[in-house]
């Protein structure tokens, strides 16, 4: 009779399996290129439609690219919960609970607009309309936590703060500047700050 031993997987292998990838020591790969190709493909459709959709296609185009980013926040979110980059509280769990509540319902919003089906005649609509902003707003707090906690090392500590405050740069500018300079801003905005923030994450290890 012979007896083989064979070592427990480590943490981040069981962890790669659990999140989807086969990339050794880099758990967070899929979570970084789902954030990355969203942040791209939404900036992408500003690019080429502006930050208003003007005509229905416009309007199809930037849904289906924006609700993309938002599924890619929704990726960073299970990230920062994984890895406890805003704390191992009760309050860090909460609050990431609701912000990915939040961009659920930012995601509905979108989803009516990609299908014509918002109507802003209603109250319903609104409040739903409500969610994009707030859940952005939310993001870059969150970002903030980020930086305070120090959990996340190096760069990718401070790059969530950089990359999350796309609303409130993109936001004044338009309100200062206008619809050009605001356009330029939030799709640059988008590339540096998301779209980077991606691949940092994709690079991540269990411990952050």
């Amino acid at each position: 009779m012979t007896i083989q031993h064979s070592p427990a997987p480590a943490r981040s292998d069981v962890t790669a399996r659990d999140a989807g990838t086969t990339v050794a020591g880099r758990p967070y790969a899929v979570h970084g290129a789902v954030l990355t190709a969203g942040a791209l493909a939404w900036a992408t459709a500003m690019a080429f439609g502006g930050i208003d959709p003007a005509t229905r296609g416009e309007e199809v185009a930037f849904s289906l690219s924006s609700g993309l980013f938002q599924v890619g926040l929704l990726f960073l979110l299970r990230t920062l919960w994984r890895t406890r980059a805003l704390g191992s509280g009760r309050l860090a769990r909460v609050v990431l609970h609701v912000e990915a509540v939040a961009v659920v319902l930012a995601i509905g919003s979108t989803a009516g607009d990609g299908l014509g089906l918002t109507d802003m005649d209603q109250a319903g609509w609104m409040a739903l309309d409500a969610f994009w902003p707030l859940s952005m707003l939310g993001m870059f707090l969150i970002g903030i936590r980020i930086a305070v906690a120090g959990r996340w090392k190096g760069l990718s500590r401070f790059w969530p703060m950089v990359a999350e405050s796309w609303a409130v740069v993109v936001i004044p500018t338009l309100g200062i500047f206008g619809d050009t300079a605001a356009h330029v801003v939030a799709v640059a905005h988008l590339v540096v700050g998301y779209a980077v923030l991606g691949l940092l994450v994709s690079r991540k290890t269990v411990a952050g």
